[in-house]
């Protein structure tokens, strides 16, 4: 027989520990926020299903998305034991400057239509975290106004070449005047992916008052108010646009980019010079010929070529083609600080990420992205010090294999 008790309020009352009530909302809302995932699931709460889906989302069947993340589902550590990491140094070189962490927040389009706080409150994040930003010519605020933003920040400007040369060469003055640090060309958008959820939710840039989004904008009232009441969207790279994504990136890319614009931009640049967008290892080879200071292994976040190549599973290959003669960055599939450290282990210098803080953006403006990068900041120390290095560059392929 147990024999029971009734228990005195002295034994109960140290194990009482009501936290008092958290009256910000924000702050209460971010606070159930753990890991990137959690992140993801509060924006597509506060956001309209049209935009949400379009940060979310990828081209056709979404394959390239799903397998990037499978590849770093599947990938093994082997860590060490018995190591001292009672501190450990997250800190990388970037582009021969330090960074306090070894990723990038990447250039992403349209980012005030995810929240209107926008680019700004990312930049402002990046420079407290004293890492590198990037501004897309896709971009809703101005080269100019998101330097003034963040005048001490990192700042890399994404160039897409239109069609119109004299344009784009405009848009590197500017952005050399303006004081970016590094010119980042991306090359894999001759055409526009199918991004299918664009389509089916008939997203317009900036999105459009239908019967759809009025009955959507009464489940996110705040959002709409946010975008209605303060100023209209204002691209880095040019005034206005009525349309779709897709028909926007056909009307103004130019598909006869070439390797020829490589060297015309490294001509015209005389800073570190980033090709995005490289899917194979002699492509990546010959833009580092021609004056690259790093590549990024990229498949557009899934968003163009549905199928493309696994960026975790093509690294090594990079790796050993190009060795040190430039810096090997990687995106797309990039969800947790864990996966960043794989990635470094798997013979990158850094990585970028893109989704990671914008689902931050959209569930808490500027403190949502700080919550992103915190998370991921954690995540890292957690990871190295369980795999017993106490600084990145003890990190090799003997850490990190993939099991398939």
């Amino acid at each position: 027989m147990v024999r029971r008790q009734i228990p005195r309020w002295s034994e109960l009352r140290p194990l009482l520990r009501v936290a008092p009530p958290e009256l910000n909302p924000l702050e209460r809302r971010l606070s159930h926020a753990h890991t990137i995932p959690d992140l993801r699931r509060i924006a597509y709460r506060r956001t309209p299903r049209a935009v949400f889906d379009y940060t979310d989302g990828a081209a056709e069947g979404e394959t390239s998305l799903r397998r990037a993340r499978q590849a770093f589902r599947d990938l093994e550590f082997h860590p060490s034991v018995l190591r001292d990491v009672s501190d450990v140094d997250t800190g990388r070189e970037i582009l021969g400057r330090p960074s306090t962490l070894p990723f990038s927040l990447a250039p992403t389009g349209f980012t005030r239509m995810m929240n209107h706080e926008g680019e700004p409150a990312v930049a402002r994040v990046a420079e407290r975290a004293g890492i590198p930003y990037g501004l897309s010519t896709m971009g809703t605020t101005s080269v100019e106004d998101t330097a003034a933003a963040a005048p001490e920040a990192r700042k890399w400007f994404q160039l897409y070449v239109w069609r119109d040369r004299e344009a784009s060469r405009e848009l590197v003055q500017r952005a050399k005047e303006a004081g970016y640090e590094a010119l980042m060309l991306t090359v894999d958008t001759a055409v526009a992916g199918a991004r299918m959820r664009d389509v089916r939710n008939g997203l317009t840039i900036p999105p459009s008052l239908t019967l759809k989004t009025i009955a959507d904008g009464a489940l996110h009232p705040a959002w709409w108010f946010n975008l209605l009441t303060t100023e209209p969207l204002q691209f880095a790279s040019f005034k206005r646009w009525e349309g779709t994504v897709a028909e926007l990136m056909n009307e103004m890319f130019d598909p006869s980019l070439s390797f020829a614009d490589v060297e015309w931009l490294r001509e015209i640049w005389d800073g570190p010079l980033i090709i995005k967008g490289l899917q194979n290892a002699p492509d990546a080879a010959k833009v580092v010929e021609l004056g690259a200071d790093a590549v990024i292994l990229s498949n557009h976040g899934g968003r163009q070529l549905d199928r493309a190549p696994t960026m975790l599973e093509l690294l090594p290959k990079v790796r050993e083609r190009i060795g040190d003669r430039a810096e090997i960055m990687l995106d797309t599939g990039i969800l947790s600080g864990a996966d960043i450290v794989a990635a470094i282990a798997r013979g990158a210098d850094s990585c970028l990420v893109g989704r990671a803080y914008l689902y931050g953006l959209m569930a808490g403006g500027q403190r949502g992205v700080q919550k992103a990068v915190d998370i991921l900041r954690v995540e890292v120390e957690r990871t190295m010090r369980l795999l017993g290095v106490s600084s990145l560059d003890q990190l090799d392929s003997s850490y990190a294999t993939l099991r398939r």
